[in-house]
């Protein structure tokens, strides 16, 4: 069956190798129209633009997520278009450091992007899904919402009330018919953000980090779930790496 009048919305769509391409690469894969929503238009193009060239159907929405009234913008012009029945929320900024050395705009910063974003997404994505009976939401996580370490708080504190809005979510929209899932993210990707800033990496972790493209696999696995089955919860991790 095909998808070509549905749409999968990515939000936090950046490098080409990174989850957010991965995750519109994996759904346009299957047929959906994908909207891909980062702050960069050029990097958009380019996703879009690998996505056309593999024969799938794609369209950028530059945005901010934490920007209210854009993304509502957005999802007004994407179900103008056709229903959107995948929203994949994968914004988020990594700042970590010593906490005397956190300024307070960092950490409302990281809040804003990682938890707040989060919330006016799903909130609104929900809105244009439960007249319809039917949807998915998945939220890219990180085992950051499970414990905080030390130089993490302001990471920490972002995804562990980030894992909260999508429990409350999925309590309060599953009885509805919508799918609502968090992705706890153990460890760093193999994308392009983690290897500007340590190069070396891949040679540290070996040939079985966590690649975006194995992720993604995961979100569609998420989507495709019966709803007698629904996980609201996935962890994934390298085999190799301790927890």
């Amino acid at each position: 069956m095909t998808n070509v009048s549905r749409i999968a919305w990515v939000v936090g769509v950046g490098a080409s190798r990174g989850l957010g391409a991965a995750s519109a690469r994996r759904f346009a894969r299957e047929g959906y129209k994908v909207a891909v929503t980062g702050r960069s238009p050029d990097a958009l193009q380019l996703i879009v633009d690998e996505i056309v060239a593999a024969g799938g159907q794609a369209i950028p929405a530059t945005g901010d997520a934490q920007q209210e009234a854009g993304m509502v913008d957005i999802l007004g012009r994407l179900e103008s278009i056709g229903p959107v029945e995948v929203g994949v929320y994968n914004a988020g900024n990594a700042i970590w450091g010593p906490p005397l050395e956190t300024k307070t705009a960092d950490f409302e910063a990281m809040w804003r992007a990682g938890c707040l974003g989060g919330f006016i997404f799903g909130r609104e994505v929900a809105r244009r899904m439960l007249p319809r009976g039917h949807g998915t939401i998945i939220y890219s996580g990180a085992s950051a919402a499970l414990r905080g370490r030390a130089a993490f708080a302001a990471f920490a504190a972002a995804k562990a009330g980030f894992r909260m809005v999508s429990q409350s979510f999925a309590r309060e929209f599953a009885p509805r018919g919508i799918h609502v899932a968090h992705v706890i993210i153990d460890g760093s990707i193999e994308g392009d953000k983690i290897f500007s800033k340590i190069p070396d990496i891949g040679q540290q972790k070996g040939p079985d980090g966590l690649h975006p493209d194995v992720i993604a696999d995961s979100y569609w696995y998420l989507h495709t779930q019966h709803r007698s089955a629904w996980s609201q919860e996935l962890d994934v991790r390298p085999y190799a790496e301790t927890f």
